[in-house]
């Protein structure tokens, strides 16, 4: 390549694209013109320091001149250009990983090695949202066998940061998801955090869901912290509760789950590997995983969850973990808050020991405390109970949650949303059935989690004697228009809530 004849002077567009790189150029640019270049080809930029590969978008306005380059926020906090640096464009070499690819769509077996390959490709950022989404398809559908996963889970380890505790009892928990309002990390955190055990908890964002415990703990303190900030608050309160995307661990998890949540796809073998990568990264060496099984939830049969409970525990014993999986109920949503800042308001309810605190949700977070605690070998079997809920009801579990908060930089009340409005109920009966997943929807449809403080505050669950005219639930949203799309929504969704 002839750099001198491919420079160009970057301009700052401000375009957000998520973590796409893009980059922009006019059609009559000489370097288009030279190097044949047409819209939305892979391309690499470089500056002095460092490359990244982009897609080129193609402009014939005055946004740029000729000879400037634009490129979308995220290319340029990669570069770390400034208006008016220099950049040089040339053709991306073939992106071998991708013969990877269009194997897997054909249904053929990958080995570590060309996982290895894929996901390194994947966290140097040379795969294009329309490569991600191909390998994403390729891998769902049951298209998977367990040493496969087990070799994804091993590569997307190695793409990223490892934390070493020097303990040999490092615990750590997930739900598989689909319940809306299930959130009992942080009370687990708190519990055996406040008892002792070291837990460094970090979470994902909403894939699919209107909050991930990242977005809801986010209503209460900073969830965004480099793996040396975690290692400072953990040494100091023995637990955190954070984002795991700026940390580092098992980088290649945050690209793909912006990709999945786009297509609504959770595979099963990239599901698994998205869990125990994190666990790993992390530093666990026991992990407990809640899977909770119903009509609507994520996994709908209990034969299908033996089936990921068995993948799990595999794959967990491959990659060095203790894992033990149990299986709960899925019919309903758990607590009363669907949505960042209503689900924050559960969470302290229950640490805070309040008359009006939901049960269910209580009930599940001592559940799994009690399992962490014994899995640990430190608590003797039959006794994680009683020793989970001495914690909670001492108050313990509310001071360490509040410390383990403040170490991370601040504790933040919750603020609901300013618009709202109540759906009551248009008949007497009993409450048969919980639509998990339009009422998921529903939530999302007023802004959570995007707007943390919207959402919907459940008053009822199932079997309840129902009356007429009873409030069921409140929906809250920050705008009329929010508020408007989601009243739409349970207007034209009369089976959300179903009573008889």
């Amino acid at each position: 390549m002839d750099t001198h004849s491919n420079i160009l002077k970057y301009k700052h567009l401000g375009i957000y694209t998520q973590n796409e790189n893009v980059v922009y150029m006019r059609e009559d640019c000489h370097v288009c013109i030279s190097e044949g270049f047409e819209a939305l080809t892979r391309i690499r930029i470089s500056n002095a320091n460092t490359s990244i590969v982009a897609s080129l978008n193609v402009l014939n306005s005055d946004i740029l001149l000729p000879n400037e380059i634009g490129l979308s926020d995220a290319a340029a906090k990669k570069l770390n250009v400034s208006p008016n640096d220099t950049l040089y464009v040339s053709h991306l070499e073939p992106i071998e990983s991708l013969s990877h690819v269009r194997a897997k769509i054909y249904n053929k077996k990958l080995d570590y090695k060309a996982y290895n390959n894929i996901i390194t490709d994947i966290v140097e950022g040379d795969y294009s949202n329309i490569h991600l989404s191909a390998f994403i398809t390729a891998c769902a559908g049951d298209r998977m066998d367990i040493d496969e996963i087990s070799d994804l889970t091993k590569a997307m380890i190695a793409s990223g940061k490892q934390l070493n505790w020097n303990k040999d009892f490092v615990v750590d928990k997930h739900c598989i998801g689909g319940l809306p309002g299930n959130r009992t990390t942080p009370l687990v955190v708190a519990i055996v955090a406040a008892y002792g055990l070291t837990m460094p908890k970090t979470s994902s964002r909403a894939i699919t869901s209107p909050a991930g415990t990242a977005d809801t703990m986010e209503v209460l303190t900073n969830v965004t912290l480099s793996s040396e900030e975690i290692k400072t608050v953990v040494e100091k309160e023995g637990g955190c509760f954070v984002w795991g995307g700026t940390a580092q661990l098992s980088p290649a998890d945050d690209v793909l789950i912006k990709i999945e949540k786009a297509l609504d796809i959770d595979s099963e073998g990239q599901l698994i590997a998205s869990v125990l990568s994190k666990k790993a990264a992390a530093g666990s060496t026991h992990v407990v995983i809640d899977i909770p099984v119903g009509e609507t939830a994520k996994v709908r049969s209990t034969e299908m969850a033996e089936k990921l409970k068995n993948h799990m525990e595999t794959v967990g014993t491959a990659v060095g973990l203790n894992v033990k999986v149990v299986v709960t109920d899925g019919t309903q949503p758990v607590g009363r808050g669907i949505g960042p800042t209503l689900e924050a308001i559960d969470i302290l309810k229950v640490l805070k020991n309040e008359e009006d605190a939901p049960k269910d949700l209580t009930e599940r977070a001592l559940l799994l405390a009690t399992e962490l605690l014994e899995l640990s070998g430190k608590v003797e079997k039959g006794k994680g109970q009683e020793t989970a809920h001495k914690i909670l009801k001492s108050g313990k579990a509310y001071e360490k949650f509040v410390a383990i908060c403040k170490a991370q930089g601040q504790f933040s009340k919750p603020v609901l949303a300013p618009y709202k409005i109540e759906i009551k109920a248009e008949k007497s009966g009993v409450l048969q059935r919980i639509d998990n997943r339009k009422i998921a929807k529903l939530a999302k449809l007023s802004g959570a989690p995007q707007s943390k403080s919207a959402g919907i505050l459940l008053n009822v669950h199932l079997g309840e004697q129902i009356e007429e005219n009873q409030l069921l639930y409140t929906i809250y949203a920050e705008s009329k228009g929010e508020l408007n799309y989601a009243l739409e929504y349970e207007n034209n969704h009369n089976d959300i809530i179903t009573i008889n």
